[in-house]
């Protein structure tokens, strides 16, 4: 189906090709739930939407027909309890398979989603219902925080009208499956100025940065057209293919791996709810479901690679990807070795959809995040402004036209014009993001503009160090951050995580120190060392490289000017 949406749509031989040809085509009037979703309920109503299971072996094969009726049951519910075009709800709904119906219900209203996650406290909950103006939010049964927080949200924030709890009765909420098949399955599609389309707005996310408060993003009805290079250019999802993503719902990556690419692409998306990351259930899921194609950041690459892959069957498994943090050389390999599958890097932001990438018609080169998607003018300047040369670090940046910006690029930030001037001005989009582009146009992360250690007048970018880290085979997860210095400005600090096994020791530490000078340039080797349990992460699991800086700030000797070791 995403041929039809493309205004050259043939098969590209290089990825020069690639990027001069590709062009999305937006059409006069799109809304996702109408013009895919139903279109594929109407001509296949058996076609697979969804494959959802659990960790108690439960499996619902759930078809677009299934979906169209529930979501048009959905929207009827919905309206009955007053929501109209533009009123935004929150949904926390973890990885429930009502997610799905909810959202196209949501599309076609013209109600704005807003995604979020279960993990949220009490205080996230407040802030985001008052930030956004949630008028309703739908909440997971199984998650008891979330709902006293909703609760306490909707005493606090008197433009909070309606509470819904997925499943059951509980006071104070209405019942979404006790009241959604009362409703009729027949659903009358908005006209005029009500129905929802092109650059109404479609989804609002908080963003999970690792400093400030939380940024509101908003997307319109022409994102997911973006989603077509995300799912079919990227992912390698395939027509009758069966894609998972590692994510749960309340994140922007389930949209970029759980909807809207993978039906354009012709793939049901699998959806595997769980409690807790466990590599093992993870590769029998991959084994016993036939997954054709796979995304999940590098941690999650990382614990798979402990296990062993005996008598799991991935034959089918035909494309990697990865995304979320930088990727390990050393990790890559292992993984080619083992299911000689090669993992797909790439960049992007929740502004975004997909922005680097490594394309099937490039040559993977592990680490690198590959090169632009032929959406978006992407460049790296200096800090006066300048296209970096090869070689030289700089900004990622996307050059474009706020009034008439690509197909899956965000509008700014919701009733915040300060932090949108900010990032967006003169026709530059600032990602924030550093790295540098080789003489063959692929680009190497760096880190975030403010984790760039500067010491003794070198540019320091943290997953250089972290990378040559993980190659040691006693190290788990590790962050580099600076920790200052009276005579260098700074010096460069590792935060390490070991894996079992491997106790915390001088020892180790020198020889860990030894292992970077002789993995990458000796002038980047960690000086400081402090093995943790843990490293502290939002609630996104994106390092919190604010908080390991700050605690090296704290521990400075006044006496001497030097962090203590």
């Amino acid at each position: 189906m995403y041929l039809d949406y493309l205004s050259c749509p043939v098969q590209y031989a290089t990825y020069d090709d690639f990027n001069k040809k590709f062009q999305i085509t937006k059409p006069e009037c799109f809304n996702f739930a109408y013009d895919v979703a139903d279109r594929i309920a109407a001509e296949e109503p058996d076609r697979l939407a969804v494959l959802w299971t659990d960790e108690s072996g439960q499996c619902i094969r759930y078809t677009f027909g299934e979906l169209m009726e529930e979501s048009n049951r959905a929207a009827n519910w919905f309206t009955s309890l007053g929501i109209v075009k533009g009123d935004r709800v929150m949904l926390v709904l973890r990885r429930h398979l009502q997610f799905w119906p909810i959202l196209m219900a949501l599309h076609k209203i013209g109600a704005v989603a807003v995604p979020a996650t279960h993990l949220l406290t009490e205080k996230d909950v407040i802030y985001r219902v008052n930030a956004a103006g949630i008028r309703m939010i739908v909440a997971t049964y199984r998650n008891e925080t979330i709902l006293s927080a909703c609760l306490a949200a909707q005493q606090a924030c008197p433009g909070l009208q309606t509470l819904a709890i997925l499943k059951g009765r509980r006071e104070g909420f209405v019942s979404y499956n006790q009241e959604v098949l009362a409703c009729s399955p027949q659903w009358m599609r908005p006209t005029g100025d009500a129905y929802p389309c092109n650059e109404d707005p479609l989804l609002l996310y908080f963003t999970s940065g690792t400093t400030g408060m939380p940024k509101m993003v908003q997307h319109n009805h022409y994102y997911p057209l973006g989603h077509i290079v995300t799912a079919v250019y990227w992912q390698q999802c395939v027509n009758g293919g069966i894609h998972l993503t590692i994510s749960e719902t309340g994140w922007a990556k389930s949209v970029w791996g759980k909807l809207y690419g993978q039906w354009l692409a012709g793939s049901a998306v699998f959806v595997y709810e769980f409690e807790r990351f466990i590599a093992r259930d993870v590769l029998r899921q991959l084994s016993q479901h036939g997954i054709t194609s796979f995304c999940a950041p590098p941690t999650m690459y990382r614990y798979l690679l402990q296990e062993s892959f005996d008598g799991y069957d991935l034959s089918k498994l035909q494309h990697c990807s990865v995304a979320g943090e930088p990727l390990n050389p050393d990790m890559a390999a292992e993984w080619l070795k083992r299911t000689h599958v090669p993992l797909l890097e790439a960049f992007g932001q929740t502004e975004l959809v997909v922005t680097l990438a490594t394309f099937p018609f490039m040559k993977v080169c592990p680490g690198s995040m590959g090169k632009p998607s032929p959406l978006f003018d992407v460049d790296l300047i200096d800090e006066d402004g300048n296209s970096c040369p090869p070689g030289v670090t700089g900004e990622i940046v996307v050059r474009a036209d706020p009034q008439a910006r690509p197909v899956g690029m965000f509008g700014g930030y919701y009733q915040d014009g300060d932090r949108t001037q900010s990032v967006w001005a003169d026709g530059i989009y600032h990602t924030g993001d550093v790295a540098w582009r080789d003489e063959w146009g692929y680009y190497w992360y760096v880190g975030r503009s403010d984790d760039v250690i500067k010491s003794s007048g070198y540019r320091i970018g943290p997953f250089e160090v972290e990378s040559a880290l993980l190659e040691h085979p006693a190290v788990l997860e590790t962050a580099i951050t600076g920790a200052p210095d009276e005579l260098r400005g700074q010096v460069v600090k590792a935060t390490i995580v070991l894996k079992p096994g491997y106790l915390a020791s001088e020892e180790l530490k020198k020889e860990l120190q030894e292992h970077v000078k002789h993995t990458t340039a000796p002038y980047k080797y960690p000086r400081i060392i402090e093995f943790v349990s843990e490293l502290p992460k939002t609630i996104s699991g994106k390092i919190r490289r604010v908080e390991l800086r700050q605690k090296a700030e704290t521990q400075i000797d006044p006496s001497k000017g030097e962090p203590k070791i």
